[in-house]
């Protein structure tokens, strides 16, 4: 009986590997013909293939065919695929960089015509019809990563090591792994030239430009417009203190690509600009010199747009302090606010930014070398952190000097130094201009986006100023949406060109075209975990109802959020900040974990949710406790635990308490006396929390080495040395804590 079990697992298995089409490998496709043989693997897997999807067996059927060297039916079939997508004007024609490819080759085994001169040829007579948007998306396609490609293909390889038949599916995988990179290989020494000259021919290019402004400084700046019109057109600024010609370049083609006259100025001098390089101080003055030079040329009707992320956001508001009259509108993304967001949140200075004038100030470039030195600021994190010196001398533990940095530390307020930088006050009543403002949750720079909008609405109600926010971090609305984002799968909807959005948007509020549909409130967000968008009038019609969670202490430490106060119950914390040992720390590169940091402080967890519950808007805290010193730095955030046990980051922030009620002045703490403290002005939550899943608030004293610490001492911070400890921290919350959570019903 055994036996005839056997007989019969062994047919069964004979059966099912058989059903599985397989393809043998011709002789010398490992060894010393791989060319060849991978040539009539092509043609064999070809005469196999068999795909009931048009589209998906049009994409493979083409690449099979280049490999089998039958370029004319590979062009064929890319036509038939491009016939049946039929994609939108703008988009280059998809798998060009395969057209020009089969073009060069057909003509080059048909007369012997070298392959650079076909492979020329083939790329103009193709990229030249095109417009120039098209022509613009079109260069990605034939930039690509040899070495990868060629890893990629030895992979390859290495699996069908040793067989002489292939699966079906492997066999695809290598021969289209072979067609990619040869392909590559041989076209993309004349990629460069190619476009360059194409590039000549579509644009009027002028790189070297220094423009003068009223105190006598030059600034570098390249201008690049379309050559197919001879009208004054609408332009579009980035103002910049990264000065890469490279980056600088590719912004200006795209808005030129998109008719724009297009200007990349960088921050006084940086480029070519003789003058002294000083971040921050300068950028609004001469942002404004820029738009003022750029309204009164020829090639321009007069007005202007301003457009970028991060620090060139920055200067779109410090512009706005100036009131150039051509700037007719912003578009900012990840906007860092000076003395808001960076290079301190809350009043906390944190030591990302350290590193970060070097970066940008020691040469006329940029000092990659230097910035990327990943292991060097570990380092000096976990020296200053255990040396217990001054925060002030973080320059005397790295051996460097770093003057912008110490001239940030004698501003520990938010004083006129900072207040000098962007807008203030009354100053927003005037910005009659409509401003697009993009941001992510997982954006650090979010704060500083939302500063803005508030000071904004503040000042203005009636203000034209539209918020975007979805699953992004800071550079994601620079480079494009990935499949993850800091280990989170954003939904489906989420995946959107925001820099079509902002071009769409420009060509709106510019030109008097449709207004995108995504942007139809002034306040636009994706639910995470909903795959959907949603749109309010305002930060505060986000959520239709606030749910008071207070935060329940418990003797064993699981401590809970609750529908009930609590007010004589106190969660105690206490801090040692004697205690270094955790010097070499690093925090999670990710927005989703499987377990909450020490380094979080106290956690407070509610009920599991009964049904899916959608929390949109910001939050607000008020933070019940006695203090055993004269200040504190505290941390607070929000997660979603899922029913899996995961935590995913919804929002958090960082307060000096002492500057709680005023970010400009410094309010000590009485020891011992029971405090109040509002947390507002908060980043967003934009999440669909699961049914089973729970509501993670955490609250702490900061205490980690990549932080400014505060040791209570009532001294100034950056001060403050190991001495100044002292005893523990202790500080007691009461239950009569709470956060407000803002949901939509």
């Amino acid at each position: 009986m055994r036996y005839l079990h056997a007989l019969l697992l062994l047919l069964a298995t004979t059966a099912a590997s058989a059903q599985i089409p397989t393809v043998p490998l011709p002789h010398g496709t490992l060894s010393g013909a791989p060319d060849t043989g991978l040539s009539a693997l092509a043609r064999q897997t070809l005469a196999r293939h068999q795909d009931d999807d048009p589209q998906r067996r049009l994409t493979t059927q083409f690449r099979l065919q280049l490999a089998a060297g039958q370029y004319t039916k590979a062009i064929d079939s890319i036509h038939a695929l491009r016939r049946l997508r039929a994609d939108p004007p703008g988009q280059a024609p998809i798998f060009l960089q395969y057209e020009v490819f089969a073009r060069a080759m057909r003509h080059h085994e048909a007369d012997g015509t070298p392959f650079a001169t076909a492979w020329q040829q083939a790329f103009a007579a193709l990229l030249s019809p095109l417009d120039d948007r098209s022509a613009y998306a079109a260069q990605f396609a034939f930039n690509g990563y040899l070495p990868r490609m060629r890893a990629d293909l030895d992979a390859q390889l290495a699996r069908a090591n040793g067989k002489h038949e292939l699966p079906l599916a492997d066999a695809l995988e290598l021969v289209r792994a072979w067609q990619v990179y040869t392909a590559y290989a041989a076209f993309q020494p004349f990629v460069t030239e190619a476009f360059a000259a194409d590039d000549t021919r579509r644009y009027h290019i002028q790189r070297d430009l220094l423009v003068s402004t009223p105190g006598g400084a030059q600034i570098s700046a390249l201008l690049v417009r379309p050559a197919s019109t001879q009208q004054p057109l609408p332009a579009l600024l980035t103002f910049t203190i990264y000065a890469n010609d490279d980056w600088a370049w590719d912004d200006a083609k795209k808005m030129a690509a998109h008719g724009y006259a297009s200007v990349v100025a960088y921050s006084r001098g940086k480029g070519r600009s003789p003058d002294a390089i000083t971040p921050f101080l300068h950028d609004g003055e001469d942002a404004a010199a820029v738009i003022n030079w750029m309204a009164a040329q020829p090639w321009s009707n007069g007005v202007v747009g301003m457009y970028g992320g991060s620090y060139s956001a920055y200067t779109q508001w410090a512009a706005l302090r100036h009131r150039p009259p051509a700037l007719k509108a912003i578009a900012t993304s990840a906007s860092a606010a000076p003395g808001i967001d960076v290079p301190m949140e809350g009043n906390v200075f944190m030591n990302f930014i350290y590193a970060w004038p070097a970066y940008v100030a020691s040469n006329r470039s940029l000092d990659d070398a230097s910035y990327g030195d990943a292991t060097r600021w570990r380092k000096l994190d976990s020296n200053a952190y255990r040396s217990g010196r001054r925060y002030r001398d973080l320059p005397a533990i790295d051996g460097t000097p770093n003057p912008v940095f110490d001239e940030w530390l004698r501003h520990p307020g938010y004083d006129s130094y900072w207040q000098a930088r962007i807008p203030q006050g009354a100053d927003y009543a005037g910005i009659d201009i409509p401003v697009l403002a993009t941001t992510g949750y997982f954006d650090g720079a979010q704060i500083g986006v939302l500063h803005y909008l508030r000071e904004h609405l503040r000042q203005r109600p009636d203000a034209d100023h539209t918020l975007l926010i979805g699953p992004y971090e800071h550079f994601t609305m620079q480079t494009g949406v990935p499949p993850q984002v800091q280990g989170y799968e954003p939904d489906a909807v989420a995946r959107i060109d925001l820099q079509a959005l902002r071009l769409a948007w420009f060509d709106h509020v510019l030109r008097g075209a449709a207004k995108p549909e995504l942007l139809a409130g002034r306040v636009n967000w994706q639910v995470m975990g909903a795959d959907t968008w949603r749109h309010a009038a305002s930060l505060d019609a986000m959520a239709t109802r606030q749910r008071r969670l207070y935060l329940q202490p418990a003797a064993d430490g699981t401590h809970t959020l609750g529908t009930t106060p609590a007010p004589e119950a106190v969660s105690l914390q206490r801090i040692d900040f004697t205690d270094r040992s955790d010097a070499d720390w690093q925090p999670s590169p990710t927005v989703v974990n499987t377990a909450l940091d020490a380094h979080s402080g106290l956690a407070f967890r509610s009920e599991p949710f009964a049904q899916a519950t959608e929390l949109a808007g910001p939050f607000t805290a008020t933070l019940d406790f006695t203090l055993n010193k004269a200040d504190a730095d505290i941390a607070f955030a929000i997660y979603e635990q899922t029913a899996d046990g995961r935590y995913l980051d919804l929002a958090y922030g960082r307060q000096r308490l002492s500057y709680a009620r005023d970010r400009n002045h410094r309010q000590l703490l009485e020891a011992g006396k029971r405090h109040q403290v509002q947390l507002h002005d908060t980043r967003l939550l934009g999440r669909r929390v699961a049914a089973g899943s729970r509501v993670v608030v955490t609250l702490g004293v900061i205490k980690q080495p990549d932080r400014q610490l505060n040791l209570g001492s009532g001294k100034e911070p950056s001060d403050e040395t190991l001495a100044d400890a002292a005893a523990p921290m202790e500080i007691r919350w009461f239950g009569s804590s709470h956060i407000d959570l803002p949901v939509r019903d």
